[in-house]
């Protein structure tokens, strides 16, 4: 009798936990961006700092994702010394740009660039 009583009871617990596993797994929005080789006229990497740090590098025709958790998000766009010739560190972007993510949602962004330097600049889905 006594194994049965914890068996049962370690049975429900095991059904109550299931819906809050299932909502978790909605706590997230995803973050795309991607590098069109029309929109920045360089060939040199461009490395992508989530609050600060560096989550992604990207060459040209290159796209990344991200599954972040909802709320604002830091982004920065530096471009990075490496393998092609002629690519010096550059300096961070005067400033960063925040985008805001809700749980669920999906966003997509291009690189692009000004005269004052490189940013995101919203982009369809396109599915």
């Amino acid at each position: 009798m006594r194994w049965s009583a914890f068996s049962l009871f370690g049975f429900l617990s095991l059904f109550a936990a299931l819906p809050a596993a299932h909502a978790a797994g909605e706590d997230y929005g995803v973050l795309i961006i991607s590098r069109e080789r029309l929109e920045v006229a360089t060939s040199c990497e461009i490395g992508v700092y989530i609050h600060d740090q560096l989550s992604a590098r990207l060459f040209q025709e290159q796209s990344t994702s991200f599954n972040l958790p909802p709320g604002n998000v830091s982004l920065r766009l530096k471009l990075l010394p490496g393998q092609a010739p002629g690519c010096n560190p550059g300096m961070l972007a005067p400033g960063s740009q925040n985008i805001t993510l809700r749980a669920g949602e999906v966003q997509k962004y291009r690189i692009a660039m000004t005269q004052e330097g490189m940013y995101l600049k919203r982009a369809g889905l396109g599915y």
